[in-house]
């Protein structure tokens, strides 16, 4: 059974940085594009950022220049490398995955807590 499962998560003050992993395991193959989501409590999942197999990347507004996304397709790990990191990014973080032919497939989460 396919499965993702991230990890990185934690608490940090403002300005600092995290880094965050997602592995994928189990029957999946072929994954075009792996992504980061965040949901804030009381708000919508969002995306973060998300990567294609190839290497092209897109981040969303909020995170641009602060945040960068990396991929190893040989072991199906996406990383999102978190710096400058504020107050209002504090989110359960989400890893996704888009394998061609397969349902999509999330993780479970990871807390991330940006507090003085």
């Amino acid at each position: 059974q396919a499965q993702l499962v991230e990890s990185g998560g934690g608490s940090v003050q403002p300005g600092g940085s995290l880094r965050l992993s997602c592995s994928a395991s189990g029957s999946i193959f072929n994954i075009a594009t792996m992504g980061w989501y965040r949901q804030a409590p009381g708000k919508q999942r969002e995306l973060v950022a998300g990567i294609t197999t190839g290497g092209y990347s897109n981040y969303a507004k909020f995170v641009k220049g602060r945040f960068t996304i990396s991929r190893n397709n040989a072991n199906n790990t996406v990383y999102l490398q978190m710096n400058s990191l504020k107050i209002e990014d504090t989110a359960v973080y989400y890893c996704k995955a888009e394998p061609v032919g397969q349902d999509d497939l999330w993780g479970k989460g990871t807390l991330v807590t940006v507090s003085s």
